[in-house]
């Protein structure tokens, strides 16, 4: 494996690592934040990236924001996905940014809205139109950003989601606590999750009640895993309800 990209700043280490054709991203810690494959650069290639695309079953986002970029595998695959969709991305590290550009192949243009912000602060703030979807992947070397799950985050995140709309967070399943539990339904009225079994727990909360029953979203995930270009089959059999 040999290093392509190497970068400093005061939150640690960014570093690109490629391999026949796989690029990984990390911050130097245990876990990879993001793998990347310039055989299917639409692809997300880790688990719980495609785990976070099942919100697509319950909606079809026309604007979505992404807390914490990483190697931008998430948004390179709804790019090439969703048709029209505008994306707003909040990467508080400028060489996380440029590592995805130059090395990840992350779309540029006016459909890819890139922030550099700190996320919580972004959300504190936000007056910009009501989204359809917010995606949170906030992770430093060794774990997730614990911000994510107290009250103030949660509360914001729901303030800025249109009726349907969806948060995707990206946890652990040491996460999966009757308090955080007890959170998620005091702000959101359907919550599943999905355990994947690189131990990721990708918790969907709604602010409205989906109502589709168990055949149509086979029926959907289907066509969906089509359009996207791999199957979302492994981790629709693993979402659960709450």
């Amino acid at each position: 494996m040999q290093e392509i990209f190497s970068a400093q700043d005061e939150y640690g280490p960014i570093l690109v690592w490629e391999s026949e054709g796989r690029r990984t991203l990390s911050f130097g810690g245990p876990d990879a934040q993001s793998s990347w494959h310039k055989s299917e650069p639409h692809v997300p290639q880790l688990e719980y990236v495609r785990a976070m695309l099942l919100v697509l079953l319950f909606n079809t986002p026309k604007h979505t924001l992404t807390l914490g970029l990483g190697a931008g595998t998430l948004n390179s695959c709804l790019h090439a996905g969703v048709a029209g969709l505008r994306q707003q991305v909040v990467e508080l590290r400028p060489a996380v940014m440029e590592a995805a550009q130059r090395y990840f192949q992350l779309p540029q243009g006016k459909r890819m809205q890139l922030h550099r912000a700190d996320a919580f602060a972004f959300m504190r703030d936000y007056q910009g139109k009501k989204l359809d979807v917010i995606f949170s992947d906030l992770y430093n070397a060794d774990d997730a950003e614990g911000e994510q799950f107290s009250v103030g985050f949660l509360n914001n995140c729901r303030r800025q989601l249109k009726a349907g709309g969806w948060l995707v967070l990206n946890c652990w399943d040491c996460h999966q606590t009757d308090d955080f539990m007890r959170l998620l339904h005091t702000h959101f009225s359907d919550v599943r999750s999905c355990l994947t079994s690189s131990g990721n727990w990708v918790v969907f909360a709604g602010t409205v009640a989906a109502t589709t029953n168990a055949k149509a979203l086979k029926d959907q995930e289907w066509s969906l895993s089509k359009q996207l270009g791999f199957s979302l089959q492994p981790y629709l059999s693993r979402l659960a309800s709450h």
